[in-house]
């Protein structure tokens, strides 16, 4: 009876050991996806097209392809790429998409919102066609990570998001065009109370910074760039316990101070660039032993750099550039052997440093010391490993010769010399610098005369930005390398004729040879680069013939400036091709031609400058839509007759709109990008205009300005009425011409006015009491016309000096010495003057050139300073992509 116990004891044991073997291996197989889920995915598949252009990532590739229904009985979606499956329940939990080429909009009616068992969703790198964020996103409530980052989104980020309770992270950054206002940042925090990963950058959220953030308590990451935030950062955020990552770059009115950092603080990122952050640098920051990065440049910190910033020995990024900072540099720096970027531009240090020192950090890749009050000394460096640099930036440092160094360094993409006091020729090494990377090279504003050894195309082959500018260059045109981009040697003393080389570059888009002694006639094949060319800036030189004829279709061209030279023949009507023009300067030649009134159907024409030229006949009836954008319209010194042109008056919109807000530049902006950096700047429009009497260069228009001269012509007739209407006009001269009449009581109306010069006209009648009204008029001229009664007294109009008034025999009071009234008599009661224009006869006399020069005064706020070199600036903005240095 034992034996039989035993042995059914043993099979007892045995069946249990099997059961629990299939038990097993049953639940370690994985369950195939569910058929109605498979079914969204495939739908979801075919509402979208696959664009090769829709991702930016070079490890795109279409997950979409493995999504077929192969292998199994309908195929199984757990094994598609960019899916994951619960191994339980065969749900679909896990869905990335990111980099997948996808292109087409997103609604709410998607299967996408289907997948209701979804707790990742990654649809990063994609282009959704600027479609809303549907808010069926809400559908979704098991999602602890969302990452709708750079795919197109735009519009409200819609309230369901934050009722996403379960998100840990939420990633909408890189959709400029979205917004988040309703539901707030505020509620955003209130609500997702379980968030570890913030990222917002590049959406507008247009508010200040909540308490509530620091709430968060199990943050890691929080970055907050381009959100147009505004008013004081809370200190509290800095103090989240497990915050590593913090970055609120760009956000030009927010402001803040650093706090006193806590000794437990994780720390690793503090990223506030081009913020209203100020103060001094707390000490306390060296509690932060975590810290990596620490990124302040160009907000409104001060003092002295502090000496013991050198004991964050495991710093691999200082940046501290354009600050008030001054003083000397620490040398402790010089100990911090981990920085990889280093920037203490623009600032106000001072003192005398061998270059040598920087360059015994063995692992800088960056270093940018420009814009400061300090010299480098280039002593010979002997015996030591000189780092590889990527990007180095010496602007303004006082160097007197090319650093010996350089002609090592073969991992360069930007090198900046400029503003130096470099002198002689460019030695022979310059061509076999870094030929394989480099990216930009700087060498403007030197007193550089030449090269050593001259080459017909120089070897860089990614070369894109060169720029000599401001140098003592003599000798033809050097011609750069196929790759540029952007390529100026302006104010030099270069000579010769343009080579038709010159057209083959394919891709240049900035071509600045402005103010040389160039001569000959332009290369017809100019018109030819009009496809890439963005800004063709040749004036100042002696140029002759006529205007390159082709100018073909689809023409990018936004600057034309053929100024000052000897130009002549007419204007090709092929310009009209140019729809992107914004800027058009003529001016000084010897141009003989009608008024072109075709230019009026470019409709992105800011600036028209026809000036001193042989232009003749009248100004006729305008086109539909004429000049919508026009702001500055320069006919002076001409042959033009008949009328002033009234009838185009009310074709120019932008004219009529007052918009004082405008605190920026006339400028293109531009960049191009590498696999490491991005490159942005702004080369702001030119020209030369009679301002005040004086003639003025304008390096810079500011976007507000807008302005007439009609100067100098042969245009009669009375001013016309209806001039009320450009009410944005700030700069009014009709001077030397033969109009005649009244001046209309109505130019009151035009409340901007800050010039107004009607000289040398055949105007009678007394001047309107209603002009003194405009309460920004700082220059006023009508000497040598017919006008006559008393001069209006008080406002502005005390301000102007005799000369004002010169040359009226009929005009009486201050600031003339003659009196309208007998001593001892009183005038009659003021009254305003008569619309009529009532009165004498006029009297005429023949046109003629009459030289300018009449009043003192000069218009404030908008002559933004005549040329000077500024190498803080250099019309560019280094942003590096590869290592987020914002």
């Amino acid at each position: 009876m034992g034996l039989v116990l035993q042995h059914i004891l043993r099979k007892c044991l045995l069946f249990l050991t099997l059961h629990y073997f299939l038990t097993q291996c049953v639940s370690s197989v994985q369950r195939p996806c569910l058929d109605s889920e498979r079914s969204a995915l495939l739908q979801l598949k075919e509402s979208f097209d696959l664009d090769q252009f829709a991702s930016a990532s070079t490890s795109a590739y279409p997950k979409f392809d493995s999504w077929k229904l192969e292998g199994q009985v309908g195929g199984d979606c757990c094994s598609w790429d960019g899916v994951e499956c619960d191994d339980n329940t065969g749900h679909v939990i896990g869905l990335d998409l990111s980099s997948s080429f996808l292109y087409g909009s997103i609604h709410s009616n998607s299967t996408l919102f289907q997948l209701h068992h979804l707790r990742k969703l990654n649809l990063s790198d994609n282009d959704f066609n600027d479609s809303e964020i549907p808010p069926a996103i809400g559908n979704l409530s098991r999602l602890s990570q969302l990452n709708l980052s750079y795919s197109a989104f735009l519009g409200q980020i819609p309230y369901e998001v934050v009722e996403l309770s379960k998100l840990e992270i939420l990633d909408l950054s890189g959709n400029d065009n979205l917004q988040l206002r309703n539901p707030s940042l505020r509620s955003l925090a209130e609500r997702l109370v379980n968030l570890k990963y913030l990222d917002l950058d590049g959406v507008n959220v247009s508010s200040m910074v909540p308490q509530s953030l620091a709430n968060l308590s199990s943050l890691t990451y929080l970055s907050l760039r381009s959100c147009e935030l505004h008013g004081e950062f809370p200190n509290e955020v800095f103090q989240l316990p497990n915050l590593q990552i913090l970055r609120a770059s760009t956000n030009k009115f927010l402001q803040g101070r650093l706090p006193e950092f806590n000794k437990n603080s994780s720390l690793e990122e503090v990223r506030l660039t081009s913020t209203g952050f100020s103060g001094e640098l707390p000490e306390t920051i060296l509690n932060l032993k975590s810290l990596s990065f620490l990124g302040v440049a160009n907000c409104s910190f001060s003092g002295q750099i502090p000496s013991w910033l050198g004991n964050l020995t495991q710093i691999t990024t200082l940046d501290l550039g354009l600050n008030k900072f001054w003083g000397p540099i620490p040398e402790s720096l010089f100990n911090l052997v981990n920085l990889h970027y280093i920037s203490l531009e623009g600032n106000h240090l001072s003192g005398t440093y061998k270059l040598e020192s920087f360059l015994n950090l063995k692992n800088l890749k960056y270093l940018q010391l420009s814009g400061n009050k300090f010299s480098l000394l280039t002593t010979p460096v002997m015996n030591v490993t000189i780092p590889k640099f990527t990007i180095l930036a010496l602007a303004s440092c006082n160097l007197v010769e090319f650093p010996n160094f350089l002609s090592g360094q073969d991992e360069l993409e930007f090198l900046d010399l400029s503003a130096n006091k470099i002198h002689g020729f460019i030695p022979k090494w310059i061509w076999g610098l870094s030929a394989e990377s480099l990216q930009a090279l700087y060498l403007t504003g030197n007193l550089l005369t030449g090269f050593h050894e001259p080459t017909v195309v120089p070897p860089w082959t990614n070369l894109q930005m060169l720029d000599l500018s401001s140098n003592k260059l003599q000798g033809p045109l050097p011609i750069p390398p196929a790759s540029i981009y952007r390529y100026s040697v302006s104010n030099n003393l270069l000579t010769g004729e343009i080579s038709s080389m010159i057209c083959n570059l394919p891709s240049i888009s900035e071509l600045d040879i402005s103010n040389n002694s160039f001569s000959g006639m332009l290369p017809p094949c100019l018109g030819n680069l009009s496809k890439s060319l963005s800004v063709l800036n040749l004036q100042s030189n002696n140029f002759h013939g006529p205007i390159p004829q082709a100018w073909e279709k689809g023409s990018q061209l936004r600057e034309i400036d053929l100024s000052q030279n000897e130009l002549n023949g007419q204007i090709p009507r092929s310009l009209v091709n140019c729809s992107m023009l914004e800027l058009l300067n003529l001016g000084n030649n010897q141009i003989e031609d009608t008024f072109p009134s075709w230019l009026g159907r470019l409709p992105e024409l800011k600036v028209l400058v026809l000036r001193h030229n042989g232009f003749h006949g009248g100004i006729g009836k305008p086109e539909s839509n004429e000049f919508p954008e026009l702001q500055i319209f320069d006919l002076s010194f001409n042959k033009f007759e008949g009328g002033l042109p009234s009838h185009h008056f009310q074709r120019w919109e932008a004219m009529k709109v007052v918009d004082l807000g405008k605190l920026y530049y006339l400028q293109k902006n531009s960049g191009f990008q590498s696999p490491t950096t991005s490159w942005a700047y702004s080369i702001p429009y030119s020209m030369t205009m009679t301002k005040a009497g004086v003639v003025t260069k304008y390096e810079k228009i500011q976007d507000a300005l807008v302005a007439i001269d009609l100067s100098s012509n042969r245009f009669e007739g009375g001013i016309p009425e209806n001039i009320q209407i450009l009410k944005a006009v700030q700069f009014l001269n009709l001077s030397n011409n033969l109009l005649s009449g009244p001046i209309p009581s109505s130019m009151a109306n035009l409340t901007q006015l800050e010039a107004l010069d009607l000289s040398q006209n055949q105007l009678s009648g007394e001047i309107p009491q209603e002009l003194t009204q405009l309460n920004f008029l700082e220059f006023f001229n009508v000497s040598g016309n017919q006008l006559n009664g008393l001069i209006p007294q008080g406002a502005q109009f005390g301000t102007f000096e005799s000369n004002s008034f010169e040359g009226n025999t009929g005009l009486c009071g201050k600031p003339l010495s003659k009196k309208c009234y007998p001593d001892g008599t009183s005038p009659p009661s003021t009254s305003m003057s008569q619309r009529d224009g009532g009165g004498d006869s006029w009297f005429e006399f023949g046109w003629e050139a009459i030289l300018l020069g009449f009043g003192s005064g000069v218009v404030n706020g908008l002559v933004l300073g005549y040329y000077f070199f500024d190498p803080m600036k250099h019309k560019w903005l280094v942003s590096l992509l590869y290592m987020n240095y914002g």
